[in-house]
């Protein structure tokens, strides 16, 4: 059972490296066997010590996933590394809050641009090269709970994050023929920096814990299982499904 779980000799690419659930998802492949591509707009410095303890290896490229010219520049990075990519977190993301009726357009670009575009042109990217190496690839997109409610104060990313469900469905349906397997993780709510508001207000911090079966915020940790999971051949049947890591969020 074990084996089914085990990453040796995978390489996985991970966006959004350097904190929160991008260090926590990169750190747990690792400790599952796998090579780690770090993509992230600094040095991943904490990141890159976790992971050299683990005794696996780590190659960090500094990019703006924002920026389209960024993609190619990542996917030759891993592979004058590695020489082979096997799995794709898509884990870079932003938000930005304001009233619907007050928010910008440069809001609403930013947040899509990063959470939407970046995601398929970076799967698609991943996927060609996955194609010609013609090996089994995974794709692990982050979505969210606004993946599937509307939210508050958050237009943008609920309609990224809704976007990322529907692609990640659309993207098993073609690449299943090839091998490669398309799921996301819907986290809910997490304490990172993308909360770090919320959680600052009481009154709002009240309320979502209230809400939470298991009467916490989540943390990095909790990403850990279900990505490996989805990384590895103990999910070799699962494709285009998105998996809420929440709490029981939903359920409530």
């Amino acid at each position: 059972m074990n084996n089914m779980f085990d990453l040796s000799n995978k390489v996985a690419i991970v966006t959004g490296c350097n904190t929160g659930l991008g260090q926590g998802m990169a750190l747990a492949l690792a400790n599952a066997g796998a090579d780690i591509v770090g993509v992230s707009r600094e040095i991943p410095s904490e990141t890159m010590a976790l992971i050299a303890n683990t005794g696996r290896k780590f190659h960090s490229v500094i990019a703006d996933m924002s920026k389209m010219d960024s993609i190619d520049h990542v996917i030759k990075e891993a592979m004058d590394a590695f020489g082979q990519l096997d799995i794709l977190v898509n884990n870079a993301g932003i938000i930005r809050r304001n009233d619907a009726i007050d928010f910008s357009e440069k809001d609403w670009d930013d947040v899509m641009d990063l959470n939407v575009k970046a995601v398929f042109f970076m799967s698609q990217a991943f996927a060609k090269q996955v194609i010609a190496q013609g090996t089994p690839g995974n794709i692990i997109n982050i979505a969210s709970m606004l993946s599937y409610q509307g939210g508050i104060r958050v237009p943008s990313y609920t309609a990224s994050k809704s976007g990322v469900m529907g692609v990640t469905k659309l993207l098993a349906n073609e690449w299943a023929k090839h091998g490669i397997n398309v799921n996301a993780i819907a986290p809910g709510y997490m304490a990172t920096n993308n909360t770090e508001a919320l959680r600052a207000d009481e009154e709002r911090s009240s309320e979502i814990l209230g809400r939470i079966p298991a009467g916490r915020w989540g943390t990095p940790n909790d990403m850990a299982g279900p990505v490996v999971f989805l990384a590895s051949d103990a999910s070799c049947y699962v494709n285009g499904y998105t998996i809420a890591v929440d709490g029981g969020w939903l359920a409530r």
